[in-house]
C-alpha cells in the first residue's frame, strides 16, 4: 500500500471510529434539563459540518485555492506523519476526557444535566474545555497531512464553532456552579494548558 493510500484509511478510520465512539457515549447520560438555544445549536452543527466537508469532501469542491498546498510536496511524508500522530492524540485526549466526564456529558450541544456535577479532576486538571481541545488537535494534524488550504479552512471553521459552544458552556456552568466555577476557571485555563 502506497503511503497517500495509507493515510488516507488512516485518517478516515480514525475519525470514523471516534465518532461511532461518540456516538456510543451517548447512551446512558444524564437527563438534559437546560439545552443551548436552537440557533446557536444549528450554528454549531453547520460549522462542523462544513469543516469535515473540507476534510474529507473537499477535494471534490471546485473552489479556486482550496487544493493549493501550504505545505511543500517535497515534505509531505514528514507532515503526514506528524498530523497523524497530532490526530490520533487529539481524538484519544476527547475520549479520555468523555470517560472522565460520565454521565454529565452534553453530548452534541452544550447542555446542563439533572445532577449536573462540576468536574475538575483527569484532563479537566489540563484544561476546562479539554473534549474542545482535543478536537482542535485533531483538525489541526489531520489539516497538517492534507497540506493544503481546505484544511486551513476547515481548521478555522472549526475553531469557530468550538470557541462559539465554549462561551455558551462557560456561561452555564457560571450559572450552575457560581463561585465554585469560578474558583476552577482561575486555576486552569480554557482551551490550552498554561496559555489559553
Amino acid at each position: 500500500m502506497k503511503s497517500v493510500q495509507f493515510y488516507q484509511v488512516f485518517f478516515l478510520t480514525v475519525w470514523l471510529a471516534w465518532l461511532i465512539t461518540w456516538w456510543v457515549f451517548a447512551i446512558n447520560v444524564k437527563t438534559t434539563i437546560r439545552r443551548q438555544p436552537a440557533l446557536s445549536r444549528l450554528m454549531n452543527m453547520v460549522l462542523l459540518w462544513c469543516a469535515f466537508g473540507l476534510l474529507f469532501w473537499g477535494r471534490f469542491i471546485p473552489v479556486r485555492g482550496l487544493m493549493e498546498r501550504f505545505v511543500p510536496l517535497s515534505q509531505w511524508q514528514f507532515w503526514a506523519a506528524l498530523g497523524a500522530l497530532l490526530t490520533l492524540l487529539g481524538l484519544l485526549f476527547t475520549v479520555w476526557a468523555r470517560v472522565y466526564l460520565g454521565r454529565n456529558w452534553s453530548g452534541m450541544f452544550a447542555t446542563i444535566k439533572a445532577d449536573h456535577e462540576l468536574v475538575t479532576g483527569g484532563p479537566y486538571a489540563l484544561v476546562r474545555h479539554p473534549i474542545y481541545s482535543g478536537l482542535m488537535l485533531a483538525f489541526v494534524g489531520t489539516a497538517l497531512a492534507i497540506g493544503q488550504w481546505r484544511g486551513v479552512l476547515a481548521t478555522v471553521l472549526a475553531l469557530l464553532a468550538i470557541v462559539h459552544r465554549m462561551m455558551v458552556e462557560e456561561g452555564f456552568m457560571r450559572e450552575q456552579f457560581g463561585a465554585a466555577y469560578d474558583s476552577y476557571a482561575k486555576r486552569v485555563r480554557a482551551f490550552v494548558p498554561g496559555v489559553l
